[in-house]
């Protein structure tokens, strides 16, 4: 008699993503931040800078940081109890020493601080020094924008990616934002870093093995590859092109604030390698151009409709500003839930169980 052969296991799927209410997931994210030393309205204002870069599609910058930020402020590398000051000697520019704030806190002041200062002049620049990664910029531009402001932001970091003709890092993947506010489109929001690839887009070929594209990512000494294996930073965008973005980004930020990052990281101090970022943000009223918000709002209108009334090359689903589709995608995500990475909702029920926070329901 022959033996029925064992049956192989049939492997348990792999969890999938949950989705979560996205003012329960912000509540959430609000009361582990609290529980990690921030006050509440600090908390909030991270919580929502998480959120905001979540439902619209950005994981890298959204609740994925929540862990992230609470280790921060428990080794001291980000101030919990920070004392942000504002320094101005002209009414159209001021500097907010952010006293190592994390980043949500103090740019949110600094857009504040913007628009206010452009309201009674017209254009209005805040710069930021001394904070503690910054998050999703675009974040900040969007809030100017909101006010019916065209919004700009800059942020330099600590160097992680290659420079034209330089073997290893040299400057930082410093990010560019621009917000301009419509009438019935959403606005148009670029945000984009000078380099060609995330470092989370290297980190996660990495993990599934899949190569990167050309000229994307580097080897210690700056060599090119598409080994994920063998990449550990990213190469500018353009090469030469976002090299020297990330270069002057560094001067409009760091070095404008009196806080050199770049020249700081690359001498023998030990202190220049401590984690800091600056930044700067621009708020413009469209009203000082001569222009009445509405025609202004109207105009920005007609521009994006043209646009996209524009002929589709033959291989594209249709013709997009920067912007739009992550719009869409927050709506989507404002109804039905923001999906959270199975990673990240374990950590961060890990961190709730730890401080003793009660997560909120998944959908």
């Amino acid at each position: 008699m022959t033996d029925t052969p064992t049956p192989t296991p049939t492997p348990a799927p792999k969890p999938g993503k949950v989705r979560v209410p996205a003012d329960a997931l912000r509540a959430f994210a609000a009361a582990l931040l609290e529980k990690g030393g921030l006050s509440p309205e600090h908390a909030a204002t991270t919580a929502d800078v998480f959120v905001w870069a979540a439902q619209r599609g950005v994981d890298s910058h959204g609740t994925a940081r929540v862990p992230a930020y609470l280790d921060l402020l428990a080794k001291g590398v980000a101030n919990a109890k920070a004392d942000l000051r504002v320094e101005s000697t002209t009414p159209a520019a001021a500097v907010i020493d952010a006293d190592r704030a994390p980043g949500p806190v103090a740019l949110t002041a600094a857009a504040e601080e913007a628009v206010e200062r452009a309201r009674a002049f017209g254009i209005a620049s805040v710069g930021v020094r001394r904070t503690v990664h910054t998050g999703a910029i675009g974040y900040y531009v969007s809030k100017i924008a909101e006010q019916g402001l065209v919004g700009l932001g800059f942020v330099a970091g600590m160097p992680n990616m290659g420079y034209t003709g330089v073997k290893g890092a040299a400057v930082a993947t410093s990010p560019l934002a621009i917000a301009v506010p419509a009438a019935d489109h959403a606005p148009l929001l670029l945000d984009m870093a000078t380099a060609t690839i995330a470092l989370g887009k290297i980190r996660q070929a990495k993990v599934n093995g899949t190569p990167l594209p050309e000229n994307a990512a580097a080897t210690e000494d700056g060599t090119p590859t598409t080994d994920p294996a063998l990449a550990v930073m990213p190469l500018p965008l353009g090469g030469a092109k976002g090299s020297g973005m990330s270069l002057a980004f560094e001067l409009l930020t760091s070095v404008l604030v009196g806080a050199p990052i770049f020249s700081s990281f690359h001498s023998d101090d030990p202190a220049g390698r401590k984690h800091r970022q600056n930044a700067l943000l621009i708020a413009v009223d469209p009203t000082a151009f001569g222009t009445t918000a509405a025609e202004f709002t109207a105009a920005v209108d007609t521009t994006l409709t043209t646009l996209k009334s524009l002929p589709a090359a033959d291989d594209a689903t249709g013709v997009h500003y920067p912007g739009e589709r992550s719009a869409a995608v927050a709506a989507e995500r404002g109804e039905h839930g923001v999906p959270v990475a199975p990673k990240v909702w374990r950590d961060l029920t890990e961190a709730a169980a730890r401080f003793g926070v009660t997560p909120p329901d998944a959908v």
